[in-house]
């Protein structure tokens, strides 16, 4: 009888790359005990920020040009598009958590399943997703996502979810395929959002006169 390997033990084991790095955040974190549960709280909750990024990009579009609430409505849809290549990435690279390849080390959230990899890290993704997807339409508002990012980024290795390199790679994912992402809507669906505009959405997607043109940020 052929006996089928565990999901862990096909894994790849990520600790060799930057397992030091990593032994030293979760070092500060065991040394920093109080900040132990808002960093756990924001690594999650810390989501909700970017969504609320991205409607305050959608509330000023309102105000705003026909290509400008092209890149609102694009936003959350770009980010979905880059967390989609990134989960594809995990499952292709399959590596296991640092919960199972450093098991000694200290660790503020629960160790997930087998088969939940780390590279790269899907909250990083969403972060930077959101920095990219909101850069062509309010730089300020990139500008804010990006700080936060950094910080999600930052809490994935504190809490021992995952390693610098897999925070890292979603950066390198994220922010190219979010971007022209958004630069493809931008050419592509103006005219089916003036449209829209004009139709039965217009109280939704309009909230003064629209200027033809509006200046850049």
């Amino acid at each position: 009888m052929t006996t089928v390997p565990s999901p862990a033990l096909l894994a790849f084991d990520g600790s060799h790359i930057d397992g030091t790095w990593f032994t030293t955040i979760t070092d500060f974190a065991r040394a920093t005990p109080w900040l132990n549960t808002p960093m756990e709280l924001w690594t999650n909750l810390g989501l909700v920020v970017f969504a609320v990024l991205m409607l305050g990009g959608w509330w000023t579009a309102r105000r705003r040009d026909n290509a400008a609430m092209t890149l609102a409505l694009a936003a959350p849809v770009c980010v979905v598009v880059a967390f989609a290549l990134a989960e594809a990435v995990k499952e292709l690279v399959a590596e296991e958590r640092p919960c199972r390849s450093l098991p000694h080390s200290f660790f503020v959230d629960a160790c997930p399943a087998p088969d939940d990899y780390a590279f790269p890290s899907g909250h990083t993704t969403v972060a930077f997703a959101t920095v990219a997807a909101l850069f062509l339409l309010d730089r300020r508002l990139s500008a804010i996502a990006a700080l936060f990012a950094l910080v999600e980024g930052f809490s994935r290795v504190y809490v021992g979810a995952h390693y610098p390199h897999d925070v890292l790679a979603s950066a390198v994912i994220a922010l190219p395929v979010a971007f022209l992402a958004s630069l493809a809507f931008r050419r592509l669906a103006v005219p089916l959002v003036a449209s829209l505009r004009r139709g039965v959405l217009r109280p939704v997607l309009t909230a003064t006169h629209v200027p033809a043109t509006h200046p850049a940020r």
